[in-house]
Order: structure tokens, then C-alpha cells, then sequence
């Protein structure tokens, strides 16, 4: 399971380690060269002495120009400290491994993102002995993914984006091209997004519709993830529950999704008890542009 926002934003490079290098060129324009092999290391840093040091993320990329160390740091805010633990971790790395590191910081915050991106110059002022550049992913260079075809051209990248803009006015859009996208891949890895989605969706709203997205599609109900859903007071293992809680999304994604709901439309929903009926609705909401075509004889 995936804990928390500061966890999905290094460990979705570990799952897909190739997105990493593919958001270097893609989104920061970084002539980065694409890797023959790349594969995560021991994150621990930590030496002889009692000193606890550890990087978020390792990744050793194998290039056609050489080996590189990808270190990605997930930041949440702004962090004085961090001005000597890179640099640190950048020349430790170096004289342990002798490879060129690059540090890579990924954050949902704008204000973190433009902190993150200054250089960390170490010694006399214009005689800098040390200067750290680090390469920022965060919500003014990832870029929107709202359109289903684009999300299905790329779902590593979609996932990046709803992690990193997964709030707000466009988030509708994100989560429901990324739902349709995750159903070109398969069902393993599909889940693993869904987590690290899941863990960065600060704003309660989304996350419910992500939520009920997943389970519309019957994601939840075979994940670990589930378990958690319905601990969180949904009526777990009961029919009545089930079905008064696929009423209350089909219900949930239609105002999400800005389709209005009638009065009329809201009683027959309540009112339907048979749970397979609800579900085909509620996979019909996550399409439909007008809620007539929510109750069409297929």
C-alpha cells in the first residue's frame, strides 16, 4: 500500500522506472539519454559513523554515454535543511558508486516547486565551490492530461499528471481520462496507479470521485485498496449497503461530472434496489453527456 502523498510522488518512478527519464525530456526539455537498462538501488546512504541518511528514491540508469544515478527526492514544502543534505547525498553517491548523479525533486506545490528549483551554492560568492542544480517535476512543467487519447497515448505520464494536478477545476477531467486510460493496460500495473492516484488526491471531493470512479470499474473490489474504502464506513459485505452505496455514486459522478440531476432522476436512482442495474448505471455515468442516456435499453 502506498501511505501517502510524499511516498506515490518518488515510488511511481519505481514502479515505472522509464517514466522518470521520459519526464526529463518530455516535460523539462533535458537532453537526457534514453536508457538502455535502468533499475532502483538501495536508498540508504547511511555510513560507519551513526548518521541515518537516506534518499527517497535511487535509480542507476545505463546509457549509451554512460551510467547516470537518478536520486529523486519527494518534497512537500520548503526545507532550509536541504541545502546540505543534497549536496551531501550528491557527492557521497558520487565517490561511493564514481557515477554522475542527478537529482530529480517532484512536489504538488507551486510555491515548493519554484523554492526547490533555486541552486544550492556552496563557498564564496562568485567563487562557489559547490553549486547544486536540481531538475524540478511539479504543477507548472507536468503537463494537464485531460483528454482521453492523450492519457491512452501515455498512462505513465497521465498518472503523473493526477498525482501532480489531481485538485481544482480541472481535476474532473484528469481522473476520468485517466480512469478510461487505465483500462488499455493491464489490470496489475492498472492497480498499482490507481494506489499511487489514490495517495496524492489531497482534496476530499476528488478523491471520492477517483474512488468512485475505481469502483465503477471494479478496480477496488479486487484490490488490496478496497479494504480500506469500505473500513471507512461504507456497509462492507452487506447487499442492502452495496446497494445503496452504488446509488449514492452513480448520483456523485453525474454532479462531478456537471450533468444535471433532476429530482425525478435522483428518486428512480434511490429507489432501484437491483445492485447490477446500479452498477451498469454507474459505469454508464462516467460517459454519458446527458443523464437520459443514463437509463437506455442497451
Amino acid at each position: 500500500m502506498v501511505g501517502s502523498t510524499h511516498e506515490a510522488l518518488h515510488r511511481i518512478f519505481q514502479k515505472d522506472p522509464g517514466l522518470l527519464t521520459h519526464a526529463l525530456q518530455r516535460v523539462l526539455g533535458v537532453p537526457f539519454p534514453q536508457p538502455r537498462e535502468i533499475a532502483a538501488m538501495n536508498v540508504d546512504l547511511t555510513e560507519i559513523e551513526p548518521v541515518e541518511r537516506r534518499v527517497d528514491t535511487l535509480l542507476r540508469a545505463e546509457t549509451d554515454t554512460g551510467t547516470y544515478l537518478l536520486v529523486v527526492e519527494s518534497q512537500g514544502q520548503p526545507d532550509e535543511r536541504k541545502r546540505g543534505s543534497w549536496p551531501y547525498y550528491l557527492s557521497y553517491l558520487y565517490e561511493k558508486y564514481r557515477c554522475e548523479p542527478v537529482l530529480i525533486v517532484t512536489t504538488q506545490s507551486r510555491a515548493t516547486a519554484r523554492w526547490a528549483a533555486q541552486p544550492i551554492q556552496l563557498g564564496f560568492p562568485g567563487w562557489e565551490s559547490l553549486i547544486v542544480r536540481p531538475l524540478v517535476l511539479g504543477p507548472e512543467n507536468v503537463p494537464v492530461i485531460a483528454d482521453e487519447r492523450e492519457a491512452v497515448r501515455d498512462v505513465p505520464l497521465a498518472v503523473l499528471s493526477a498525482m501532480t494536478h489531481g485538485r481544482g477545476r480541472n481535476a474532473a477531467a484528469i481522473l476520468e481520462s485517466l480512469a478510461a486510460a487505465l483500462k488499455t493496460i493491464d489490470r496489475d500495473s492498472a492497480a498499482v496507479f490507481v494506489q499511487f492516484v489514490d495517495s496524492c488526491l489531497v482534496d476530499p471531493r476528488a478523491k471520492q470521485m477517483w474512488r468512485d470512479l475505481m469502483t465503477a470499474m471494479q478496480y477496488f473490489w479486487r484490490h488490496p485498496l478496497a479494504e480500506q474504502v469500505r473500513e471507512e464506513g461504507r456497509e462492507e459485505g452487506r447487499e442492502e449497503g452495496r446497494v445503496q452505496q452504488c446509488a449514492e455514486m452513480v448520483l456523485r459522478v453525474l454532479e462531478w461530472r456537471g450533468i444535471p440531476v433532476s429530482d425525478a432522476v435522483r428518486e428512480r436512482v434511490d429507489a432501484c434496489t437491483d445492485l447490477d442495474q446500479l452498477e451498469t448505471w454507474a459505469q454508464r455515468a462516467v460517459h454519458v453527456t446527458d443523464v437520459a442516456e443514463l437509463f437506455a435499453e442497451s
